[in-house]
């Protein structure tokens, strides 16, 4: 029973967040969640008892991802090579960010307009990028200087994302993150 449980709930979360992505966190209903994860409507609300305990579950998760995501850059040789490594993931997106925009960058926006618990906790997806870049930019001997190049590689990347969404032109990802690549190597 407690498998079951376990397992209509990732179903739920996997559908929050594959509707929310796609329609947006304001405007997808309850319903539309239990409709995608194929779970009846009353059953939604033994898992989570608000739409914000959904937002805050689909932060969880993505916060999760993102950890393991720097656990696995933590393996390259050097710091550029870690940041280069992030730019990377972009250009990997290329298409879906083009077509849908940043879902973290997204999701943070849309739970930020929206107020709510999620929204304060929404956060925790840029500060952990912002403190690792910033990181590896000390390791690279910069400094005070360090959290000024990450809030600048983490603007970058999250601008093109919606310059990329706006334009429905992934070109513009690729030609950013070349830039931001050389920049990186650069320094």
């Amino acid at each position: 029973m407690a498998k079951k449980k376990a397992d209509n709930r990732a179903r739920l979360l996997q559908a929050a967040e594959k509707t929310t992505y796609r329609y947006g966190f304001g405007n997808t209903a309850i319903a539309d969640i239990a409709k995608e994860a194929q779970i009846p409507l009353g059953n939604v609300y033994y898992y989570f008892k608000t739409k914000d305990e959904i937002g805050d579950a689909i932060v969880k998760l993505r916060v999760s991802r993102f950890r393991k995501l720097l656990q696995e850059f933590e393996k390259a040789g050097s710091p550029k090579e870690r940041l280069c490594a992030f730019v990377q993931v972009k250009i990997k997106n290329r298409e879906e960010l083009a077509r849908s925009g940043c879902p973290v960058g997204t999701l943070c926006s849309e739970l930020r307009k929206l107020g709510g618990t999620a929204a304060g906790r929404s956060r925790v997806l840029f500060v952990t990028a912002l403190d690792w870049m910033e990181k590896q930019f000390r390791e690279l001997g910069k400094g005070a200087e360090s959290r000024g190049l990450a809030v600048h590689l983490l603007s970058a990347t999250q601008g093109v994302s919606g310059l990329a969404h706006t334009f429905h032109d992934p070109g513009l990802i690729e030609k950013e993150a070349a830039r931001l690549k050389e920049w990186i190597r650069g320094l």
